[in-house]
């Protein structure tokens, strides 16, 4: 079987972000892990307002 050379691999982008979250994590406290994540939050909805806008993905239309 021959392994197509793909441009864009989503898995490993997933697992890059997540080994790039954990190492910045892994020593903080339980309080400094909510300030992180807080913080990120915030720094998302300020980057993408629009996603505001959308309902949750796991939330039933009304």
């Amino acid at each position: 079987m021959n392994k197509t050379k793909k441009s864009f691999d989503c898995v490993e982008m997933m697992h890059e972000g997540a080994l790039r979250i954990y190492e910045e994590t892994k020593d903080m406290t339980e309080e400094q892990e909510l300030a992180y994540w807080r913080l990120r939050n915030e720094e998302s909805r300020k980057k993408y307002p629009q996603m505001r806008e959308l309902e949750p993905a796991n939330s039933t239309p009304k």
